[in-house]
Parts: structure tokens; C-alpha cells; sequence
């Protein structure tokens, strides 16, 4: 099991575990962040999953101390309570008991090898298709050398 993100207390946020960073690069799991299709499970399976961390605005007041702590704040992940409700058939629960839940979620997040791979083989077999550029042809060899890292 390797787990997903570390939380910083100093400035109530999550960064990307970088063991799992590390592995979800080179098994092609990085859009445009390594936990966008994690995002997508959180949220029904569906695309509105991949924006579960588009808080950008958050992140300004952190850069500061960000810095300080030799944090980059595009790789800040800031729980917006409002991100993780919809308003069709709740809230049922307050932003203060969503953060919290949510926190506590993420604090404990970890995922098997197998699930990461999984994942990666699917989206590399839609890659051949329909996006060529990106597909990895040695991504089977990547995961033997991730899997012979692990003992």
C-alpha cells in the first residue's frame, strides 16, 4: 500500500506523497496532477472529479509561508468544504464536519500497487487509441521495476 498525501499542519494542507509522485509519473498517471483520477472516484466516477482540488484562490494567502517551507503553492491541495457538496439533494453535513471528514480521508489515503496499476494499464490502453503521443510502449516494464522496488 502506498499512501497518497502527506498533510502540513503548518499550513492546513496536503501535498502529494512524493514515493507515490514518483510512481505515478512513470506509470503515466499525471494529468495535469497525479491525483486527478482519484478525484474522479471521489466523485461518482465521473469527470467533475478531476477539479476536486481547483482552489486556486486558497492558495494565495499560503505563498508566503509555502516558501518559507520550501513548498511550491501550484502543489498545495487546500480542502474547499464547497467543493465536496452539491446542492441538489443536500449539504446534509456543515463545511466544518466536511473538512474534517474530508481531512481525515486524505490523512489515511493509501493504494494498493495493484489499483495504481490497474489504473495505469486502462489509461495507457486508451492512450494507443486516442492519444499516441502519450502512450508509454515499456509501461509493463515500469511496473516490474516498481514491483522489484517494493521488496
Amino acid at each position: 500500500m502506498i499512501k497518497i498525501f502527506e498533510y502540513h499542519q503548518e499550513l492546513d494542507c496536503f501535498v502529494v506523497n512524493p514515493v507515490y509522485k514518483k510512481i505515478a509519473d512513470s506509470l503515466g498517471l499525471t494529468e495535469w496532477n497525479e491525483v486527478v483520477w482519484i478525484g474522479r472516484f471521489f466523485s461518482m466516477d465521473n469527470d467533475f472529479g478531476e477539479h476536486w482540488f481547483d482552489n486556486w484562490g486558497l492558495r494565495t494567502p499560503l505563498e508566503s509561508k509555502a516558501e518559507e517551507l520550501g513548498l511550491d503553492t501550484t502543489e498545495l491541495f487546500i480542502l474547499d468544504p464547497d467543493r465536496f457538496k452539491n446542492d441538489h439533494d443536500g449539504p446534509c453535513h456543515s463545511p466544518e464536519e466536511r473538512i474534517s471528514f474530508w481531512k481525515d480521508v486524505l490523512m489515511s489515503l493509501h493504494l494498493s500497487h495493484e489499483t495504481l496499476f490497474r489504473e495505469a494499464r486502462k489509461l495507457n490502453q486508451e492512450r494507443m487509441q486516442y492519444d499516441p503521443e502519450d502512450y508509454i510502449p515499456d509501461l509493463e516494464e515500469r511496473i516490474i521495476l516498481i514491483t522489484n522496488n517494493m521488496t
